[in-house]
């Protein structure tokens, strides 16, 4: 019933809530941008909602998804088994290789991270696994040209930039990426530390609108701002 509410709420041409209207402009942004053969990472995969718009818009591309949840990993195995342009990885990925504690909310999966966030209703059922970890660095081979990337990992965005710098410095991919207070101040990463390892594989910040609309990307002090007062929690690095 909740999957098939979700479906009518997304037909509908306007937005009930902020992340209907991320949606949106995310189909938007990866509709404009992405070529036949693009290259799309998803990191945070869940149930495939993302990477099922990057095969849409780039069928002949080889995409990579990254899902640490065993369970959820092994659905979209199944899922996409008859999909030979998509590799998955049961890989947490971080900016460290080696192996970490890691929340997993049963009754909420898309809450789940290294570290337990805040959540936003009551009684939510979790448990503590064990997950691999390694830097997207070292996971993706040398000559994988990577045209677009999107992270969703509850607060550990800057873990997943900061174990991907010689890819981001070397393709300038875009990224499509969460940040926002409720989880991120848990791993340390403040918007500045983002703005600046961002700025410094030379790619710019913006929200998906702005970008869309061919609006100024941000300065630090603006996407700070972003952060800190609650406006926005998804951007886009290009």
């Amino acid at each position: 019933m909740k999957e098939a509410i979700k479906k009518i709420l997304k037909a509908l041409p306007f937005d009930f809530t902020k992340n209907q209207r991320y949606d949106r402009l995310t189909r938007q942004v990866i509709q404009e941008l992405c070529r036949a053969g693009s290259n799309c990472v998803d990191v945070g995969c869940h149930k495939g909602e993302i990477l099922d718009l990057f095969l849409k818009y780039a069928p002949n591309g080889s995409h990579k998804g990254f899902e640490p949840i065993p369970a959820m990993f092994q659905n979209l195995q199944q899922r996409y088994a008859d999909n030979a342009n998509c590799e998955f990885f049961e890989i947490a990925l971080s900016n460290k290789k080696g192996s970490s504690s890691f929340n997993y909310v049963v009754s909420n999966p898309s809450y789940s991270g290294l570290l337990k966030r805040r959540y936003d209703r009551p009684n939510e059922e979790d448990q503590e696994i064990t997950v691999r970890t390694e830097k997207l660095d070292d996971v993706l081979p040398p000559d994988y040209r990577v045209d677009m990337i999107k992270i969703d990992v509850e607060g550990g965005e800057q873990l997943v930039l900061e174990g991907a710098l010689e890819t981001l410095k070397r393709y300038k991919p875009v990224i499509i990426f969460e940040h926002g207070l409720g989880a991120s101040e848990l791993y340390n990463a403040t918007p500045e530390k983002v703005f600046e390892i961002l700025e410094s594989c030379g790619l710019k910040v913006s929200l998906l609108d702005r970008f869309l609309t061919k609006k100024p990307a941000f300065s630090r002090d603006e996407f700070a701002e972003q952060y800190y007062k609650k406006l926005n929690y998804y951007f886009i690095a290009y």
